[in-house]
């Protein structure tokens, strides 16, 4: 009878576990099923009195009845939306475009590459963030979008909206990837889980990796995961990639070390390993709309 009841309780919780990750991440967006009149280019917004831009880029073959992934890319201190949409020379610290995941995707996200304010993230006042609503409530209107698959990534400044982001709107935020990143943005809330990815050099000059370790510790601590002591460290000139272990589920947290400077475009043999790593963290998780 002890078991029988046991077994009961666990069910009963895995039930309102899946029920509240439903309430989280709700449904379609309301641009599900109708014919779209956003296409890919650069849009206005105006915010707080201030005329802002962001590029949108639909899939080759957009379906209106399908939902698709929706990806945020923040640019870094003195780049900009184009710069994103176009890549840098990744030899040089450069960005690849669209941050290498477009290729990844295989045509199954929208991505949304917003413009700074003087070419960065100040977010003062929240008003970057409130930026981002206005995007989100025009592209989601509009757009088929998966409202339990919205992500957000970005590197250096653009890794600090990330971040902010997914302490500001964690309900709206699947996933982040914080690619060299530090508390730039802000942090308005920052109590609630979400899923985290974050990569940082120990030769970063720009941004030191004590500041990346501290806001991956936001989320080690709210997605109930165990912290670890000594620090992951790379191994020589190959990274290391560290899964946290026992955080809540559908919430788990992810550290890529590696001995390089502040750059978005470190290689592992050869290869930029971020695109790739991103990728996979975003893609593991799975619809509940």
């Amino acid at each position: 009878m002890f078991a029988q009841n046991s077994l009961t309780v666990v069910m009963a919780l895995a039930v309102l576990l899946l029920a509240s990750l439903d309430t989280v991440f709700a449904a379609k967006s309301a641009g599900c099923g109708k014919a779209p009149t956003i296409t890919s280019k650069t849009y206005s917004a105006t915010v707080n009195g201030k005329q802002r831009q962001y590029i949108i880029k639909l899939p080759t073959g957009y379906d209106q009845n399908r939902a698709y992934r929706l990806i945020y890319l923040w640019h870094q201190r003195g780049a900009s939306a184009t710069k994103i949409v176009n890549g840098e020379n990744p030899d040089q610290g450069g960005v690849t475009p669209y941050y290498g995941l477009p290729p990844l995707s295989n045509n199954s996200a929208i991505f949304v590459v917003p413009e700074g304010l003087n070419a960065g993230w100040a977010n003062s006042g929240g008003e970057d963030v409130t930026f981002y609503d206005t995007i989100a409530k025009t592209v989601e209107a509009d757009l088929c979008i998966d409202t339990s698959l919205r992500f957000h990534t970005g590197f250096s400044y653009g890794a600090a909206m990330s971040y902010s982001i997914a302490c500001s709107r964690p309900r709206d935020t699947r996933a982040v990837a914080v690619i060299s990143g530090s508390l730039l943005s802000g942090c308005s809330g920052g109590k609630d889980p979400v899923a985290y990815y974050g990569q940082h050099g120990t030769s970063d000059s720009v941004l030191n990796v004590s500041g990346g370790r501290s806001i991956r510790d936001t989320f080690v601590k709210n997605n109930g995961c165990t912290a670890l002591s000594p620090e992951p460290a790379p191994n020589g000139a190959t990274s290391v990639k560290t899964v946290y272990k026992n955080c809540k589920v559908g919430y788990p947290v992810t550290w890529v070390i590696h001995n390089g400077d502040h750059n978005p475009s470190q290689r592992d043999g050869g290869k930029i390993f971020a695109p790739g790593n991103t990728w996979e963290f975003f893609s593991q998780f799975a619809s509940v709309a």
